[in-house]
């Protein structure tokens, strides 16, 4: 298990996917295909500042706000990587791997 904070695990990931969306040229890509890799940046923030708003949160009503918040992020992500991978954007192994980091943030937002 990963010992950094739920929002250390979250840049982490943020910094995972975009280093691999930054191998990709976005010019060559279609439109539909841009608008899944802006949702997935878009979505990838969202997902950073809900868990860093879970930790920061005062009462337990704003953690669970927040958790419900983080997951419903982290849940996108995780659909529109497998929408990208289709679209070969990413590798199985790439997709394996984020799915994986997804699951454990998902897991530890309670």
């Amino acid at each position: 298990m990963d010992n950094a904070s739920l929002f250390g695990q979250a840049k982490q990931l943020d910094i995972h996917v975009n280093g691999i969306l930054s191998q990709v040229d976005i010019d060559a890509l279609m439109p539909d295909e841009r608008e899944i890799l802006a949702l997935i940046k878009r979505q990838l923030t969202d997902g950073r500042l809900d868990a860093r708003d879970y930790e920061y949160a005062q009462t337990r009503v704003e953690q669970l706000q927040y958790a419900k918040a983080a997951r419903e992020s982290f849940a996108a992500i995780q659909k529109h990587v497998l929408q990208a991978s289709e679209h070969n954007l990413f590798s199985a192994i790439d997709v394996a791997h984020i799915s994986a980091k997804i699951q454990q943030i998902i897991a530890q937002l309670q």
